[in-house]
């Protein structure tokens, strides 16, 4: 119970800290992409749910839905398929099948790309998802090519959020330090990583989560840019 305490004790602090440091010196925002910069939770049910079909397995529940939304696709097939003996033929055909025919029913978030050009030149922009193989296809039919400077998906790294590596390989990347970039994120997984990647996080349409800042519109992060200093 202690450590427990303890522990939120220290995420308190740090989402005060976060506060307290003015924007002033945002040289890189990053985003996560599903429940930021999409609304994937259709594409991603119909995704699984497809898998679910393949085996004789009803619909993901809530629970799973959620769960799914915020992991890779292997953690979320191993998920969906705990203590089931066709585990293995799961993963094997995920790893056959593609999710491209559901990247068009993704609903790219409103003011996303009249945000991206704010952003540029002044900042840089980058991804940190746990998509894998396809995020690159998600950009580009969805027109967002060219528009970051970097993307880490969960196959350039070898822990995926909400391990801090991919923000780490993000602030490697620009050589900057941690209050130099911003993380909107959207989920617990994306505060774990940005807390322990020590970069404040702007949550996004999820007032529950521990964060420097809370919005709901992407004009709100453009706002207290414009006004940093």
């Amino acid at each position: 119970m202690k450590l427990c305490k303890d522990q939120n004790q220290k995420n308190r602090s740090v989402v005060m800290n976060a506060k307290n440091r003015s924007m002033e010196q945002v040289r890189v925002v990053i985003f996560d992409c599903d429940g930021v910069m999409f609304d994937s939770k259709l594409a991603n049910e119909e995704y699984y749910n497809h898998i679910l079909a393949h085996f004789g397995k009803p619909p993901m529940n809530s629970r799973q839905s959620e769960y799914a939304h915020t992991h890779t696709a292997e953690q979320s097939v191993v998920h969906l398929f705990k203590d089931d003996p066709q585990l293995q033929q799961a993963l094997a055909y995920r790893r056959q099948i593609t999710y491209f025919p559901f990247i068009p029913i993704m609903q790219m978030e409103p003011y996303l790309k009249d945000f991206l050009e704010y952003l540029r030149p002044a900042y840089k922009r980058a991804i940190s998802t746990n998509r894998s193989d396809t995020m690159n296809q998600v950009l580009a039919d969805h027109g967002l090519e060219g528009y970051f400077d970097m993307v880490v998906s969960s196959l350039d790294v070898k822990r995926p959020k909400p391990d801090p590596e991919p923000l780490v390989k993000v602030l490697d990347y620009f050589g900057i330090l941690p209050h130099e970039a911003i993380y909107i994120g959207d989920s617990e997984i994306d505060q774990l990583a940005a807390m322990a990647a020590g970069i404040p996080l702007v949550a996004y349409k999820n007032r529950s989560l521990s964060a420097a800042y809370h919005v709901e519109h992407f004009k709100e992060v453009e706002d207290m840019l414009e006004n940093q200093g």
